[in-house]
């Protein structure tokens, strides 16, 4: 079984990217099982603390975890986060050392959108090809 790691990270976060990929990866879960097979996947949402304010702190998301008790996981998920790179980076920072521990014990990670800036942060993408909103490539390459 796949351990899936869903961040939740604080600010202005694409709520459906975190809510639709657990949705998926639950529904794939209970399509397997349904089948008689072991669930692919242990999904977890994964934050910097429990309990994550989103945007204007209209809406929470409580993750499930902290990056502090997932020693390992083999797929990690980053949704698209909005605003400055360097405000993001500010309220998210703490994600990167982890992210970065993650990939080189073996962890795939994707992110959608936008997320890629953040993914960038890390490093990981140094001289490989990414993707991210077209309305940001050429941000995104700079």
């Amino acid at each position: 079984m796949k351990h899936v790691s869903i961040l939740v990270p604080r600010g202005n976060v694409s709520m459906v990217n975190i809510e639709g990929t657990y949705q998926i990866l639950t529904h794939v879960n209970q399509f397997v099982q349904s089948g008689g097979r072991p669930p692919a996947f242990k999904v977890q949402l994964v934050g910097l603390g429990k309990e994550t304010k989103l945007t204007t702190g209209l809406f929470t998301i409580n993750a499930e975890a902290v990056i502090t008790e997932i020693p390992k996981t083999d797929i990690i998920i980053i949704p698209a986060m909005f605003g400055s790179p360097p405000e993001v980076m500010k309220s998210n920072g703490d994600f990167i050392p982890w992210l970065i521990r993650q990939y080189n014990g073996g962890a795939e990670i994707a992110s959608y959108c936008v997320g890629a800036f953040f993914l960038a942060q890390t490093g990981l993408l140094d001289g490989k090809q990414c993707a991210t909103h077209w309305a940001e490539a050429a941000n995104f390459r700079a």
